[in-house]
């Protein structure tokens, strides 16, 4: 990089900054943009340009913003650019995604459905009705959001997809594959694992190279990512073989079951459904077949389970197959760094129920924390993020907590974000400076129009059980004003009469968004997950709830229509047509629909009704909520246009 001096550039008051832009040509515009150090005093400030041949454009100007004192200011850089931090913040229009800056400012406003974190190229992918694209840190689109996925950058390449497949695709959002594929991974080593549909064989794999080329058939039965030039993969039923990056055949192994290299050996199973060991990449046999399950190696050791009958045993074992921690616990996690996570059932006679973590040194099995930790992320430059039944903090390799800040009320994670600290805890984002000072908090009341707002309201009783609900303000009458918010908080479980006590079998979220304001209707959407300990999945749940602001009235399905009209007969017979002939609806299990009900569930918007299905009702579980849009111009004759409900929003 090169460094240019800008001070003297432009005249900035007393303790203003100077900021500069830095473009590059590309052949048909001014369309890149170099990443650039922090806003600077006048006196200090300078841009970076890449020491490499090409036309480049510095924009300066005067920075209305408060600038950062200290080190971290300084940053010569490698060089440090302008930090922007993806944060979600509820709006009138629902949830959106923007940016801000370490100073907790909007950079990049709230306009997309999701957005994370900026990639080291100046990339960032964000979500926009259904479609991924990329922006750049100028908030410009790189590629529009017309994908279905996009995934992160892996050695100048990333995965993405639409509707005919997988592919890869370059940073200036170039799809560099001539075709599509059914699965596609990121590159690992210069080789991206694929498979295909192949005539009369089923499912194969190959590999692509970094410009998107098959550089390895599509032949394997089975296949694993590359890792230090070699991959494993499986010929057919009963061999395996380790394989070099142009597909050539370095070892083979006649086993029911080789697992993936971790560190030189790779888990086996001597016969069908028998116990694992461990071989060496010749195929020699380094620890018998003695575990119920074994993991691959890392950092010398291998999590292994002693269990029967699908139970949990697990324990840590070094090279030669001795224990470093005995096979007792329900769950064990290597985190890095030595360390490891063990985990125990809250309720060993309930294990369902879940367990909860102390801190161990994988080299010598010693216990170095007993507090019990109910999530732990992995370790990172001497820290890991965890949480207990109250905060979310760090803690240091001795499995104690961190002298790093912050400390915040709620379970979940924090991570570093350039110079912040980014927590998502409790299902709300904020943002922290390395001195644990709030920079910036996901916010809490969400204007509609004056006077009325939304009001986020939270309810926890205990560890597991928690609600956001809303509350609606600037209804002029007490007395409705209470008769909404009591009902608000009812239908959205926020009282201790829905938490039940200690002995729940459940955990339970629940949430809320503005789903549509028009005029004097406000749709709130509230939404639960309600999770069975033990189960297989929990059961979600959406209640939409139009309100009138005026009178406080909820109205029903039957209010949008004229009296004594048979609405439901008209409303099921367009459901009915739009499963027989859209195929989006093809997954609506047969003879299942039976037609739209009186109090069917439904939502409104300005252009039309919908009405949706909770999960299992008509289709499987993945289906989540099937929804049938009906535009009011089809419906127009049915609707009492005079009615209080059609005039609340038109």
């Amino acid at each position: 990089m090169l460094k240019i001096d800008l001070s003297g550039s432009l005249k900035a008051g007393k303790n203003a900054g100077i900021t500069a832009e830095v473009w590059k040509w590309d052949g048909t515009g001014w369309n890149s943009r170099i990443p650039q150090p922090e806003t600077r005093y006048a006196e200090s400030a300078y841009a970076v340009v890449p020491s490499e041949p090409g036309w480049y454009r510095i924009d300066v100007r005067a920075a209305e913003t408060t600038l950062i004192e200290g080190s971290d200011a300084n940053d010569d850089v490698g060089l440090r650019v302008v930090s922007l931090h993806p944060a979600p913040f509820n709006l009138k229009e629902g949830k959106l995604w923007g940016y801000i800056g370490d100073n907790g400012r909007t950079v990049i406003e709230p306009r997309y459905d999701y957005a994370e974190e900026f990639q080291d190229n100046g990339l960032a992918v964000i979500q926009r009705k259904d479609g991924s694209g990329l922006i750049n840190t100028a908030g410009k689109e790189v590629v529009k959001p017309i994908y279905n996925y996009i995934g992160p950058f892996v050695e100048g390449r990333a995965v993405a997809s639409d509707s005919r497949g997988y592919f890869l695709m370059d940073e200036k959002g170039k799809p560099l594959t001539g075709r599509r594929y059914d699965y596609l991974n990121s590159l690992h080593d210069g080789r991206a694992l694929f498979n295909t549909q192949a005539e009369d064989q089923g499912l194969k794999y190959g590999y692509l190279d970094r410009n998107g080329r098959e550089a390895i058939p599509a032949k394997f039965e089975d296949a694993n990512d590359f890792k230090d030039g070699k991959a494993l993969v499986k010929l057919h039923a009963g061999e395996f073989a380790l394989i070099g990056k142009n597909g050539e055949v370095l070892h083979t192994y006649s086993f029911p079951f080789v697992g993936n290299p971790g560190e030189g050996l790779l888990a086996y199973q001597a016969e069908e459904n028998g116990r694992y060991g461990y071989i060496d990449e010749e195929g020699n046999t380094v620890i018998s077949p003695q575990f119920t399950s074994a993991m691959p190696f890392s950092e010398g050791r291998a999590v292994v389970n002693m269990a029967k009958n699908y139970e949990n045993a697990y324990g840590l074992i070094d090279k030669s197959g001795k224990f470093v921690i005995q096979p007792q616990y329900e769950y064990i996690q290597q985190l890095g760094e030595n360390r490891v996570a063990l985990g125990t059932p809250i309720n060993p006679a309930e294990a369902y129920k879940g367990v909860v973590y102390t801190i161990a040194d994988a080299v010598t099995g010693r216990i170095l924390n007993t507090h019990p930790l109910r999530g732990v992320n992995n370790y990172s430059e001497g820290l890991a993020s965890v949480y207990d039944e109250n905060e979310t903090y760090f803690i240091d390799r001795s499995g104690s907590r961190a002298a790093q800040p912050p400390v915040v009320p709620g379970a979940g994670t924090l991570s570093f974000s350039g110079r912040l600290i980014r927590a998502d805890v409790d299902q709300r984002t904020a943002y922290y400076d390395r001195n644990g000072k709030q920079v910036w908090r996901q916010n809490t009341l969400i204007p509609l129009r004056p006077p009325y707002a939304v009001e986020e309201r939270k309810f926890k009783p205990d560890f597991n059980y928690l609600v956001y609900y809303p509350y609606v303000m600037g209804i002029s009458d007490s007395r409705i004003s209470a008769q909404v918010n009591d009902r608000l908080r009812r239908l959205s479980l926020a009282d201790a009469a829905s938490a039940g006590g200690s002995d729940r079998d459940y955990s339970y979220t629940g949430d809320f968004s503005v789903s549509f304001f028009r005029k004097n209707l406000l749709q709130l959407e509230l939404s639960g997950y309600r999770y069975p300990f033990g189960a297989a999945h929990g059961m979600p749940t959406r209640i939409f709830t139009p309100i009138d602001l005026r009178t406080g009235r909820f109205y029903e399905l039957k209010d949008l229509f004229k009296l004594s009209i048979p609405y439901t007969e008209r409303l099921s017979e367009i459901v009915g047509r739009q499963i027989k002939t859209d195929p989006q609806y093809s997954y609506v299990f047969p003879d299942a629909y039976k037609g739209i009900a009186p109090d069917q569930p439904f939502y409104v918007d300005g252009e039309a009704l919908y009405l949706y299905f909770a999960p299992y009702e008509i289709a499987p579980y993945s289906a989540g909520f099937p929804t049938f849009r009906i535009p009011y111009a089809e419906i127009m004759g049915l609707i009492n246009t005079e009615g209080a409900f059609w005039r609340s929003y038109h």
